[in-house]
């Protein structure tokens, strides 16, 4: 996905943030990104780096995210143990 839209997965990132907005209040932001900033947290996972800028790390510090292929469509799932309530696409949260 990441050299379908000019990325290349061995020096660029998956950016992993939390943004304002949505209908329960924060929504998750999921974006391919070439620079980290000063702050980010850097991890590592299956050959992939994904950042995480320090504010939204405070909302996702145990979060895991899939990828899911099921009935419901098909994309990214985040399962948030910080969240109290999530919307019904589960694109967004509240704590």
């Amino acid at each position: 996905m990441m050299s379908e839209d000019g990325f290349d997965a061995n020096n660029d990132f998956v950016r992993v943030g939390v943004k304002s907005g949505g209908c329960s209040g924060l929504s998750y932001d999921l974006k391919f990104d070439k620079n980290k900033s000063e702050g980010d947290k850097v991890f590592k996972d299956n050959g992939v780096q994904i950042i995480v800028d320090k504010k939204s790390f405070l909302y996702l510090v145990g979060t895991t995210l899939e990828y899911s292929g099921g009935l419901n469509g098909t994309g990214f799932v985040f399962q948030n143990p910080n969240a109290n309530r999530t919307c019904g696409c589960g694109e967004s949260f509240s704590l």
